[in-house]
């Protein structure tokens, strides 16, 4: 069976797999994601494929990457917190360096073709993907094709004004944000490191915190309600390490249900198949899905 290497980059991690073309992980790691810095983060990817290269027969790189990105030529405007790959073409660079074809997809897109593929969307023509994280993207299906948009925007969902204050889910609603507001609620100092998880543990002895996670889900639950009044999907799935916790989606719902009209409109809202994995795999089978193309005309 074929092989690929992916990759899936993050603001904070850059993650990096070898993966079979059914979707199968053979192996995984990661690394701190060198977000300012072009050349070390070139470097570091060259030398993880590299790695790769040296012990498996790998037929292509598949990388996944926030942002603006035009996945036929690999250029991306904008790339989110990796402010070193802001109007570059990353595909190119790669490819001038290593003796690999490489392609180039949006990270929610990715999610969303994974789940797609072999995920919770299997069988679905209509459906939305939405990764909460740093920032919050996704990918949208519309009668079985992904919606791209016309500039390469579609699926930005973090930019969505969900409140009368005039701010959009990115500041609101990211896993981001929940920790910068968690530790302002407890004086915490902004370099000190704290992840979702302790978030979740404290809300469930401490009222304070409880109210905070509360907020936050009904922020999250504003736009899920928005992109379903619009869109109409069979599904809404939704990723992001931060879904690991068990019965966030059930909050989720639980607060859909407090909103007079989600009656009217109600959709099953579930967690993504492919969760942290979701960028690599789909990433994998875009480049699969751009190959196979080409060997048709």
């Amino acid at each position: 069976m074929r092989k690929y290497i992916a990759f899936d980059i993050g603001g904070t991690m850059v993650k990096h797999g070898l993966l079979l073309e059914d979707g199968s992980i053979l192996s995984k790691g990661s690394y701190g994601t060198p977000s300012s810095n072009l050349e070390k983060f070139l470097d570091k990817m060259v030398n993880t494929i590299r790695a790769y290269q040296n012990n498996h027969n790998v037929l292509g790189v598949a990388v996944s990457l926030p942002g603006f990105i035009n996945p036929d030529t690999g250029y991306s405007e904008q790339a989110g917190a990796i402010t070193a790959l802001n109007n570059q073409n990353l595909k190119l660079l790669l490819e001038a360096r290593i003796s690999l074809p490489v392609e180039i997809e949006n990270d929610g897109n990715c999610a969303a073709i994974a789940e797609k593929m072999s995920g919770n969307a299997r069988g679905c023509t209509d459906f939305i993907c939405m990764t909460v994280g740093t920032g919050i993207g996704g990918g949208i299906f519309i009668n079985g094709r992904l919606l791209r948009g016309h500039s390469f925007r579609g699926g930005e969902f973090g930019f969505m004004i969900t409140q009368s204050s005039g701010d959009a889910m990115h500041n609101n609603a990211s896993t981001t944000a929940l920790i910068r507001n968690y530790k302002h609620l407890k004086g915490i100092n902004e370099a000190e490191k704290v992840d979702g998880e302790t978030i979740f543990q404290k809300a469930e002895h401490d009222y304070s915190v409880r109210r905070l996670v509360d907020d936050w889900i009904r922020n999250l639950s504003y736009g899920i309600f928005n992109l379903a009044a619009t869109l109409n999907p069979q599904k809404v799935l939704i990723g992001g390490g931060v879904f690991a916790q068990q019965g966030l989606i059930n909050h989720i719902n639980h607060q859909l249900d407090q909103l007079y009209w989600w009656k009217e409109i109600k959709i099953p809202i579930e967690s993504c198949k492919h969760q942290n994995d979701a960028g690599m795999i789909g990433a994998m089978y875009h480049f699969k899905q751009k190959h196979r193309r080409r060997r048709t005309f």
